[in-house]
């Protein structure tokens, strides 16, 4: 049974920091603030998430692993709503999401 939660446990782990690496490279590669929202916004709710889950797996059932837990739910509650928070004061501030026709202006 040990070897099972450990692999559950590596499992999530290794998803999760793939998750941080794939949104870290697209945070560098979207063209704009609102593009790059969306992986910054995987990263703190799936990445984290999932490495935390990984950890609660690894702390087994003891007070660490719901406290683990409650990390989770969290992450799971805020995180959305503060990239949504970011984004709204962002368009409220006058910030224009890119499209091509930005794209032309600014190589003009």
């Amino acid at each position: 049974m040990n070897l099972l939660i450990d692999i559950a446990s590596w499992a999530l782990l290794i998803a999760g920091s793939f998750m941080v690496i794939v949104g870290g490279i697209g945070i560098v590669r979207m063209p704009d603030f609102f593009t790059r929202l969306h992986p910054s916004g995987l990263i703190d709710t799936m990445g984290a998430a999932l490495i935390v889950g990984g950890l609660m797996l690894q702390a087994g059932l003891t007070q660490t692993s719901i406290k683990l837990g409650l990390i989770i739910v969290f992450l799971l509650l805020t995180c959305p709503t503060a990239t949504h928070a970011v984004a709204h004061a962002a368009l409220a501030r006058g910030l224009k999401p890119w499209t091509k026709a930005v794209k032309q202006e600014e190589d003009d």
